[in-house]
């Protein structure tokens, strides 16, 4: 897609005032894919030298703006942690074309705020943190769960930029459950959910997304039985959260979310038992 309303294409590293009509490029894979016509210039991401994935010494997880899909993925293969196999799984979920894989960003994939968003998906449900940076350099933390407020919509003001997310340890020696639910075969997803388990405490975490126009994460101290994961799914999504559109009606969605929660929760709670024993 030509965007000729674009004016220029400027470096990041110049920090220059941001202005109406700017926006900032990363792998560029949502921009050019329809029309913009109310952009004037493109800042560029991609010369920042930003390290794609950072362990830390604490074992957490940083996860750079720009890390491609790719990068993910193949890091994802070789990564040991209990909750390695999620990465792929969410990665899978995109059911784009390697050319995607190795432009589309992590970064972008949550600031487009879509409800099928896997990286939204999958750095949600691993309780992961946002690092987000204002255009005066002033830093700011905000879990992934809040940072999407709605279909389309995040916790982002103006200029400001999503530097990285942070994955914490604990998250990623989580045992995992995953389930995906389309219309069409090849299809955008219609319900993802995701559940974690913790080994150290046995508490349970079940992350609802794609059929919510953002995502809902539940924690459990206790791995809750049927009828208590039900009633806090009710209480935590209002009717107005089941998303419709195209992909499928709220009433479908919300099925499947309920459908889905209870089989990660059903898949936990025999792996839990199993490893009691």
């Amino acid at each position: 897609m030509d965007l000729n309303t674009v004016k220029e294409v400027r470096d990041a590293r110049l920090r220059e005032p941001w202005q109406p009509g700017d926006a900032w490029l990363g792998g560029g894979t949502y921009l050019f894919s329809e029309p913009q016509p109310h952009l004037r210039r493109l800042v560029d991401l991609s010369r920042m030298g930003w390290e794609s994935l950072t362990l830390g010494e604490d074992g957490s997880l940083e996860i750079a703006a720009t890390c491609t899909i790719a990068q993910l993925s193949r890091f994802g293969r070789k990564f040991g942690a209990a909750a390695a196999p999620l990465i792929e799984q969410c990665c899978l979920a995109f059911l784009a074309s390697f050319k995607i894989w190795n432009m589309a960003t992590v970064g972008g994939n949550l600031c487009n705020g879509l409800p099928a968003g896997p990286m939204i998906s999958l750095t949600a449900a691993l309780d992961g943190t946002c690092l987000l940076q204002s255009q005066a350099g002033v830093r700011r933390t905000v879990k992934v769960a809040d940072f999407i407020t709605g279909a389309g919509r995040k916790d982002l003001g103006e200029g400001e930029l999503l530097r990285s997310v942070t994955v914490p340890a604990r998250a990623l020696g989580c045992r995992t459950a995953f389930r995906q639910a389309s219309l069409y075969g090849l299809g955008r997803s219609g319900a993802l959910v995701i559940g974690s388990l913790d080994p150290v405490d046995g508490s349970m975490a079940v992350t609802i997304s794609a059929a919510t126009a953002r995502p809902f994460r539940l924690w459990f101290p206790l791995p809750p039985d049927k009828g208590e994961l039900r009633r806090a799914i009710e209480a935590a999504v209002g009717e107005d959260d089941w998303f419709d559109d195209i992909h499928g009606l709220s009433e479908w969605r919300r099925h499947m979310g309920f459908r889905l929660a209870e089989e990660v929760r059903h898949e936990l709670t025999r792996l839990s038992q199993d490893g009691a024993r």
